[in-house]
């Protein structure tokens, strides 16, 4: 997909999140909208998946360790043709299966998650299960920030380097904040490139919003043969609304009708700027 093409679709699926969000009055707001453009690289310029393969052995996977942010992740999965859109109307409704955290219930979904740190080591066991069946299937997969401190994190990655599991790729979420505080103040995590180096894996930054530079480095993997890869994506919580972005309550904020207006008027006006360009 052209990346001015991918552009709008970022924008257009900030403002589905929105309007999913504000519908349901709850969700994971500034995180779903600070991945939301790494999501749709993977799935609309990178991977191979999509509702007719996704129960074939050769298909790449993505699992979402973030699991709280699967607004973006659902509406990614509609726009591919997973499941109707208006399907989410029902997100957080009673007895709807769209809830707060990925589950198998949802087509186009591969693991349950949401406990933080059980998506890396899932994504470890797929890639080592690839590469014995010398599929090529390539496994994906994003963690927050504040998900680093868990342990079963590093235990995964001391074993996808020791199995030199390259078809891997783990996508940090970099944007600095978690639902209490800057991670600085809770668990600092640098210089995470040179522990992530010291666990084996190889390493880049990357601008999380810079859809170019995403499809780049994400098509261009393994980073080194033999290593798993880990890309530090530096994103913004809340990205693309001006007062959502860097303040901590939108972690898991729901905006007033006046909050929703501002923001819909905002990207609409991002979408008439793409006109110009």
């Amino acid at each position: 997909m052209h990346i001015a093409e991918l552009k709008r679709k970022s924008i257009e699926s900030r403002k589905k999140i929105l309007k999913y969000i504000y519908n349901a009055k709850a969700g994971h707001t500034g995180g779903s909208l600070s991945i939301v453009d790494i999501l749709n690289v993977l799935y609309n310029n990178v991977m191979n998946v999509s509702p007719e393969n996704f129960n074939s052995r050769t298909r790449d996977m993505f699992i979402q360790s973030k699991g709280h942010s699967v607004e973006a992740l659902y509406i990614v999965l509609a726009d591919k043709g997973f499941f109707p859109e208006e399907d989410l109307l029902s997100l957080c409704k009673y007895n709807s299966p769209y809830i707060g955290h990925p589950t198998k219930s949802i087509p186009g979904i591969e693991q349950n998650t949401g406990g933080l740190g059980h998506g890396l080591p899932i994504c470890a066991g797929a890639a080592l299960a690839a590469k014995k069946d010398n599929s090529g299937v390539k496994v994906f997969t994003i963690l927050g920030d504040g998900e680093m401190a868990e342990g079963s994190n590093w235990e995964a990655m001391m074993f996808a380097a020791h199995y030199k599991l390259d078809n891997l790729c783990a996508i940090l979420d970099y944007n600095k904040l978690q639902i209490t505080a800057p991670n600085s103040d809770v668990m600092g995590l640098e210089p995470i490139d040179k522990k992530l180096e010291a666990f084996g894996w190889a390493v880049a930054h990357v601008d999380g919003h810079n859809l170019a530079e995403l499809s780049q480095t994400l098509n261009n993997l393994p980073l080194e043969s033999g290593k798993p890869t880990f890309i530090i994506a530096h994103t913004t919580k809340g990205k693309g609304i001006s007062y959502m972005e860097n303040v901590l309550k939108w972690h898991h904020g729901v905006p007033t009708k006046e909050q929703y207006d501002l923001a819909m008027e905002e990207l609409d006006n991002q979408l008439q700027e793409l006109e110009t360009v």
